[in-house]
């Protein structure tokens, strides 16, 4: 009997960094936003390295998976060694995640900077526009808190489901239990997943428009 596994490969999509055209002494609440935000930027510069050894190890898990899934139980100690190695992918995703986790709080905490900035500009039409942008950043962070801990769900069920196939008395219907809930909690993480480049998105065209609002002259860099 084939268990199919859902497979989690987490694409994100990063923020842009915006430069200033020309010379600025950083000395209105607009301009000192700016050097808050591309802060910002640079602080998740932990956070955008995460995703490609995200991705090879998911995939490498995934292969492992296929391997074990199509022995038998007479090849049991072949199951077991392999078990081991997904085990260790396993946590090594969990560190990776960890680590993504800190940068987007680092960020967070840099992105409250902001705040105070804001509430200086007298603008009307420009400070909704900064106050759109602040609202959408927040929303990105809980997003992620919300990912972050759906992940982690994730990462102790694949565990615990490697650590089953180590048992000789497996019952099929403990596997099939416990795939159910993988891929319930990877639909929940996908999901979540869209919400956050969604929410990415929207803050760099937010961002942009703040910027375009008040008049900087601003390059986009790669």
């Amino acid at each position: 009997m084939l268990f199919s596994r859902k497979s989690c490969l987490i694409f994100v999509i990063a923020m842009g960094s915006l430069v200033l055209s020309g010379c600025f002494n950083k000395s209105t609440p607009v301009e000192k936003i700016y050097d808050v935000l591309e802060k910002v930027v640079s602080t998740e510069n932990v956070f955008k390295e995460q995703q490609e050894p995200l991705v090879e190890l998911e995939k490498q898990e995934k292969e492992i998976y296929d391997k074990i899934i199509s022995l038998g139980m007479k090849e049991f100690d072949e199951i077991n060694r392999l078990s081991d190695q997904a085990i260790a992918i396993v946590d090594k995703r969990k560190d990776h995640m960890n680590k993504e986790q800190e940068s987007i709080a680092a960020s967070q905490k840099e992105f409250k900077k902001a705040l105070p900035l804001i509430n200086e500009i007298e603008e009307a039409a420009l400070k909704e526009k900064a106050q759109t942008l602040y609202d959408t950043m927040t929303e990105r962070y809980k997003i992620h808190d919300e990912l972050y801990q759906q992940y982690l769900e994730g990462v102790k069920l694949d565990k615990e489901l490697y650590l089953m196939f180590k048992k000789e008395d497996l019952q099929l219907e403990q596997l099939d239990a416990q795939i159910t809930k993988i891929n319930e909690i990877y639909a929940k993480i996908l999901k979540e997943n869209e919400e956050f480049n969604k929410k990415t998105k929207e803050y760099n065209e937010a961002k942009l428009s703040f910027y375009k609002e008040s008049g900087l002259k601003i390059d986009s860099k790669e």
